[in-house]
């Protein structure tokens, strides 16, 4: 189990459940393995109580995830989310590359973690999207949430990629997309730069997507208890 859950005062409803979108992301970002049925259904139920497009988004990609059998969907997720076609699921490597810059913008995530009263994944980065959310679902929504609004350009640019391919796995993109503020001329400028020009190239030998940082039911055990009604915990 990665994150716990740290006490809170009863939070003001919501429209559409922030927290909510971002469990049932990061269970469907997670590896495809033996237990990929189970999240399946997860995170169905949830999405049948979420109000408007959130809802709508994460149905469309679990009935489309459902279509292949276990190992194609397997291999459809390794070759997905590569890095070399920037499509990554590491929010840094957009925007640091194989730079020393993006050991720092590591530590941002990391710290902010540690600040949460929560422990720093083992065994992943800690900026793999699915790690982000589940800690902004389960840990601390406003820091999780200042984590994905800071990484939007990064999120943008996997979604475009995503777009791009026709992957089913744009439409949960497109749902996290959906809770964050909507991005500046600032960041269309930088998206659209990085978008050219692709991340900074500076070797320093970190792999950018390392097979250990492959985030798995396992890994995401708390996000197997994701609410799926209205106000539930």
């Amino acid at each position: 189990m990665r994150f716990r859950r740290r006490a809170s005062s009863a939070q003001v409803p919501r429209a559409v459940d922030r927290p909510v979108v971002w469990q049932a992301a990061s269970l469907l970002l997670a590896y495809p393995d033996d237990s990929f049925g189970q999240r399946l259904d997860l995170v169905s139920a949830a999405a049948r109580n979420l109000p408007g497009r959130p809802g709508e988004l994460l149905s469309d990609c679990v009935g489309r995830l459902r279509e292949p059998a276990p190992v194609d969907a397997a291999i459809a997720y390794v070759d997905t989310f590569d890095w070399r076609r920037r499509r990554t699921l590491f929010l840094t490597y957009y925007t640091a590359g194989d730079t020393r810059g993006r050991g720092m913008a590591l530590l941002e995530f990391a710290t902010a973690y540690r600040s949460a009263g929560a422990t720093p994944p083992a065994g992943e980065l800690p900026d793999h999207l699915a790690v982000v959310l589940e800690f902004a679902a389960t840990v601390d929504e406003d820091a999780g949430f200042g984590l994905l609004a800071a990484h939007r350009t990064s999120i943008d640019l996997l979604l475009d990629g995503l777009r791009k391919m026709k992957s089913p796995y744009a439409a949960v993109i497109e749902a996290v997309a959906s809770t964050l503020p909507a991005p500046t001329e600032n960041d269309l400028l930088e998206a659209r730069r990085l978008a050219m020009q692709g991340p900074p190239a500076e070797a320093v030998g970190l792999d950018p997507y390392p097979t250990a940082a492959r985030p798995g039911p396992v890994d995401l055990e708390l996000g197997m208890r994701i609410p799926v009604g209205k106000g539930s915990s």
